[in-house]
């Protein structure tokens, strides 16, 4: 672990990079930094732990600049055309996934209409539950009321039979109530 204090001149030399550069990474790094006796800044950089490869600008490529004119414009080209291929292609995906999420919606749409029925169902269900579960319950009132007059004795005949004609009524209302 050797590190060196280079300046931003001599790191860029050995860097293979713009001065510019050279200082960007060192900030980006966070390279300790000292002033030399000349007022020049000093970077401290460990070579041994430094793994930097810096992208070649387009400027720089050799075989950009010294590419005809032709070659380069029938490489464009190519490009252009291998983008629009690419683009035709995205387009035919997003058609047929537009036609995919259609058909999970018409999906969708026709079991909620079937949920809506059933729930509507489920009410009427519950309401007649509820009216044959009173009516049970009101049979079930006079039928005691039939035994407790009929054990007492002392009840007369005919509130017997008014009573009894009306469990009679009750009974047969119920019973058409239940095949409705």
């Amino acid at each position: 672990m050797s590190v060196e204090l280079l300046s931003y001149a001599e790191l860029a030399a050995r860097l293979n990079v713009s001065r510019e550069a050279a200082r960007s990474l060192a900030r980006r790094r966070r390279w300790p930094r000292a002033r030399s006796d000349d007022g020049k800044a000093l970077v401290g950089v460990d070579f041994s732990e430094l793994r930097y490869m810096p992208r070649p600008r387009i400027g720089r490529q050799a075989g950009h600049l010294k590419a005809p004119i032709a070659e380069t414009e029938t490489s464009e080209i190519a490009a252009s055309k291998t983008a629009a291929l690419e683009i035709e292609a995205y387009k035919a995906e997003i058609a047929r996934l537009e036609a995919i999420a259609a058909g999970y919606r018409a999906v969708f749409e026709r079991e909620s209409e079937r949920a809506d029925r059933l729930a509507v169902e489920l009410l009427q269900a519950a309401a007649e539950t509820a009216a044959a579960n009173e009516r049970a319950a009101r049979l079930e009132d006079e039928v005691a009321a039939l035994r407790s007059s009929g054990r007492a004795g002392g009840s007369v005949a005919g509130q017997a039979a008014l009573r009894l004609g009306r469990l009679a009524a009750s009974i047969v209302e119920a019973d058409r109530a239940a095949r409705r």
